[in-house]
């Protein structure tokens, strides 16, 4: 059974940084995709950034570029999102979500077998 337990969320002042970790229990080999996926209230999921394991090929959606990065430590088997100059408007729900076999990464939320609870990110102006 796969578990992915995310931690690193919070309450920040604009322009602050935080790092989002979800290390996959249960994986004995790396995964193919990971994803971090975000959720504000009243809005739709959307995805914040993937990498695909084997290339260490990444997206990110537009309004994050410069100013996330996401990276993988493949011995941990651990995703992390390191966010800087954070905006009020990144404030959400982030969920980290996993795809294994895959052969490219999807932008799709549903498309993700297995996900994580989510941690709260907070970012006041």
């Amino acid at each position: 059974q796969v578990q992915l337990v995310e931690s690193g969320g919070g309450s920040v002042q604009a322009g602050g940084s935080l790092r989002l970790s979800c290390p996959a229990y249960g994986y004995t080999y790396m995964t193919d995709c990971m994803a971090w996926f975000r959720q504000a209230p009243g809005k739709e999921r959307e995805v914040v950034a993937y990498i695909y394991s084997y290339t260490g090929v990444t997206y990110y959606r537009d309004s994050v570029k410069g100013r996330f990065a996401i990276s993988q430590d493949n011995a941990k088997g651990t995703v992390y999102l390191q966010m800087n100059s954070l905006k009020p408007e990144d404030t959400a729900m982030y969920y980290c979500a996993a795809d294994r076999p895959a052969r490219t990464c999807s932008v799709n939320y549903g498309d993700y077998p297995y996900r994580g609870r989510g941690t709260q990110v907070t970012v006041s102006s």
